[in-house]
């Protein structure tokens, strides 16, 4: 087996330690490293195909990560006990690596290239997504495949005492305010130019500001991304060690031979630019989205017809019609980005800083816990909340130590919100990854299930699309929350900005148009509440930002966000008071744990029969200290119903001493019936008060299974044992019971002589002349002989203690 070229680096300002290491697994693969931090594990493969495609024209790369249960010491959950189809966490960590490494290859680049992520160790301490970021780039740059690299990546974590902490454990994570992810590449003057960033406050963000823990605003943010730049550099840093150390072994790496795939000729652009500029200039300062493409594709038709001909009369280029239209493709982001810059004069005649129109509105589905219906200008989302119990949590199956969600955002945009055609179903990457950007927004004003119970899964619909859509998913769903009753800490709002740089200039655009984010040099979406960043994510396509100029777009955001809660509060400000009429009605409480067990019942028994009985919907946990009760209904009449049900089991409330009750018998024995009187209070009527003074042989010919009764409670033990007669019609009244110390004492037996002393019974005197004489042994050995079968030698019934033969003499005589 060949040895191992492995390269590793402390972590500054942490007791980790960052290593790559290559040429043990994965030979025949052009680039595999296996990266680990901890005792979390990546083995990152890259590989190309050593030609183009026929009819690509586009980079075909490929990010995928196979999440091995084995890694955190699992066997997977599904039926077939094989990991199936990519979880979201797998997704999430696709687009995350995907994003700061595609921007890095070569233009007119076109291979097939792969990279697989497979995770082999997960030490439920570190997390693997920015490992892997670093360990794809470490593979891409021992593989000989082209890349401009290496790129490294860091994830920094925002204490409660206001630090930085690199490389947070799920723990470290936890316990801060806010996370940044940040990838980039080092420059030749040393500085690192920023291509992603992916950032979002924790789940208790705001109950640590509430604490005095300082908040994540503009300033804070910058400052967090410059204090990146330092474990970047360490990464960077650490991969060229491993190229250094991999050529000094096995000498140069072998670069991937290509051919660089050109969309059109510097001719064709030069003769487009001749035909199309004064018909494109107009076309793309049309507002409207659909009528702008409309003349653009008629402008594109047009300049295809005059330079390519037909079939009959062929042009200057015929046969390029392909590289015609991509030729006009450019010439219009040419045109758009001149008038930007030089005007100051969007496509819609907008302003860099304006907004467009906003609206919204609430209520929109009747039948819905919530809804919240935004729209900016052309992108139109509608967002539905429902509430639901917190056994409808969804449970995961992942390589971290989180096992549920209790908040859940999913997004869908269908083709026919462009106006187009296309496959509708199972979200794609795309849709999950908007989903999580607005969840991740929202989550820290979500208030705990200790505070409200409730399970909550919203949804966004996007209507009609023409820039950040996502964005808009964030305020309709602050406005659907609201509306559901969901006392959010305070409404959020989102808002995508754009970058264009052109002749050293930098310019920011607020509220950025599909096409403008198509055509510019950053895509910059930010969300908060009026005080607070709550989410960030930022996409570059120029090798860096100055700080000045992204502390001014984040300012520039900032004004756009309160505009647009201004809209949002003005259609409503603030949480309803209540949930819905449509959703269900929930209330928590606690209970003893040693109660639990008498809530639920013999195999839930008891909490079924509640259910059934009140219609409401009852879940029992317990967290090792105390047992919680969650109860559910749409009915709060129900709720309260079985809220009362449970308590009186936990407190049951206590009988009076000869108080008559009306009540059901829940459980029949051989001596007696147990007849329930109060919630959580049972009584026994023996069998001997069954029989109106009569003896009966079985309880069941006088009662059955869930027959109400009248009875009255005769006795109250020291214990709190209730012992009751049945009284009524069918029974025989014996009066009023006596209070056990108002009873007369009973009189004192006569002394006895010793048994030895004593004559047989049956020549006992003192008997009366009426007497009958009955044996209880032997009845109650009769009934187990005939129930178990031949009781052995000696057992017959009147003939028990092993022959001693004492027959008749062991009897007693009762009148």
């Amino acid at each position: 087996m060949a040895d191992a070229i492995r390269v590793s680096g402390a972590v500054s300002g942490t007791d980790k330690t960052l290593s790559f290491e290559t040429g043990k697994l994965a030979q025949q693969s052009q680039g595999a490293v296996v990266a680990s931090l901890g005792r979390t594990t990546v083995l990152s493969t890259a590989n190309a195909a050593k030609g183009v495609r026929d009819g690509i024209d586009f980079f075909p790369l490929t990010v995928d990560v196979e999440e091995r249960a084995y890694a955190a010491g699992k066997i997977p959950g599904a039926f077939f006990r094989r990991e199936g189809r990519p979880t979201e966490m797998a997704i999430l960590t696709c687009r995350l690596t995907d994003r700061p490494l595609r921007p890095a290859f070569p233009d007119g680049y076109r291979n097939e290239t792969q990279i697989v992520l497979t995770i082999i160790g997960a030490d439920q301490e570190n997390p693997h997504d920015i490992l892997s970021i670093n360990a794809a780039s470490a593979s891409l740059m021992i593989s000989g495949i082209p890349f401009e690299g290496p790129i490294g990546a860091v994830r920094v974590a925002y204490s409660t005492s206001g630090e930085w902490i690199p490389h947070p454990t799920f723990e470290e994570s936890e316990a801060a305010t806010f996370e940044l992810v940040v990838a980039g590449r080092q420059l030749d003057d040393g500085d690192v130019a920023i291509m992603m960033v992916e950032a979002g406050g924790t789940e208790k963000s705001f109950s640590y500001y509430a604490d005095g823990a300082p908040k994540v605003n503009e300033p804070v943010l910058a400052s967090g991304l410059e204090a990146s730049k330092k474990w970047i550099k360490e990464s960077i840093g650490l991969q060229r060690q491993l190229v250094a150390s991999v050529i000094a072994t096995k000498g140069p790496i072998e670069p991937l031979k290509y051919t660089p795939v050109l969309d059109y000729t510097p001719e064709v652009f030069a003769a487009v630019e001749g035909v199309a500029t004064t018909k494109l200039a107009p076309a793309v300062a049309i507002s409207l989205k659909s009528a702008r493409n409309e003349a653009i594709d008629a402008v594109t038709a047009e300049t295809v017809a005059a330079l390519c001909g037909s079939s009959e009369a062929p042009g200057a280029f015929a046969g390029q019609e392909k590289g015609v239209k991509e030729a006009v493709r450019s010439l219009t982001k040419k045109l758009v980005r001149k008038r930007i810059v030089e005007e100051g004069m969007r496509i819609d005649g907008r302003g860099p800083r304006d907004l467009r129109p906003v609206s919204s509105e609430v209520g929109i589905l009747a039948t819905a816990h919530g809804t919240g219906l935004f729209q900016r200008g052309e992108t139109q989302v509608m967002n539905v909340c429902t509430l639901a119990m917190p056994r409808m949590n969804q449970l995961l199956d992942t390589l971290t130590p989180e096992t549920t969600k209790r908040f859940i955002h999913h997004y869908n945009m269908a083709p026919w919100a462009n106006g187009e055609t296309g496959r509708v179903g199972s979200p794609k990457r795309r849709e999950i990854g908007h989903g999580a950007l607005a969840e991740r927004a929202l989550l820290p004003v979500v208030p705990s299930q200790e505070d409200f119970a409730y399970t909550i899964r919203l949804v966004s619909e996007v209507m009609s699309s023409n820039g950040s859509t996502s964005m808009g998913s964030v305020c309709s769903a602050s406005l659907s929350l609201m509306d559901a009753g969901v006392p959010i800490i305070a409404p959020v709002a989102g808002i995508a900005m754009g970058l264009v740089f052109a002749e050293g200039k930098y310019t920011t655009l607020t509220d950025i148009l599909g096409a403008e984010d198509a055509f510019g040099d950053m895509d910059f979406k930010v969300a908060g509440t009026a005080d607070a960043i709550t989410a960030l994510q930022l996409d570059t396509k120029i090798e860096g930002i100055p700080a000045d100029v992204l502390i001014a777009a984040l300012d520039q955001a900032k004004d756009a966000r309160l505009a647009i809660l201004e809209v949002m509060n003005a259609a409503l400000a603030a949480p309803r008071s209540e949930v819905a009429e449509t959703a269900p009605k929930i209330v928590s409480f606690t209970i003893p744990l040693d109660k639990v067990g008498e809530v639920i019942g013999p195999k839930g028994k008891v909490i079924n029969t509640i259910q059934q009985e009140t219609g409401a919907d009852i879940a029992v946990s317990d967290d090792g200290a105390v047992g919680i009760i969650t109860i559910g209904s749409p009915d709060s009449v129900k709720v309260n119903d079985a809220r009362e049900r449970i308590m009186a089991i936990v407190q049951p409330p206590t009988a009076d001493l000869g108080g008559i009750y009306n009540g059901r018998v829940v459980s029949i024995t051989k001596f007696g019936a147990f007849v329930n009187i109060l919630p959580g209070r049972d009584g026994l009527v023996h069998i001997s008060k069954l029989g109106n003074g009569k003896r009966i042989n079985n309880v069941e010919d006088v009662l059955e299974l869930g027959q109400e009764i009248q009875v009255r409670v005769d006795d109250i033990d020291d214990k709190g044992k209730v012992s009751l007669s049945p009284v009524g019609e069918g029974f025989e009244s014996s009066g009023e019971a006596t209070p056990r110390e108002e009873r007369a004492p009973r009189e004192e037996r006569a002394s006895r002589a010793p048994r030895e002393e004593r004559a047989p019974r049956a020549e006992r005197s003192d008997a009366p002349d009426n007497a009958v004489a009955v044996s209880f042994e032997d009845e109650f050995e009769s009934e187990l002989s005939g129930e178990l079968g031949d009781l052995g030698p000696g057992r017959e019934a009147g003939n028990r203690g092993g022959g001693r033969g004492r027959g008749d003499d062991n009897r007693r005589r009762h009148r």
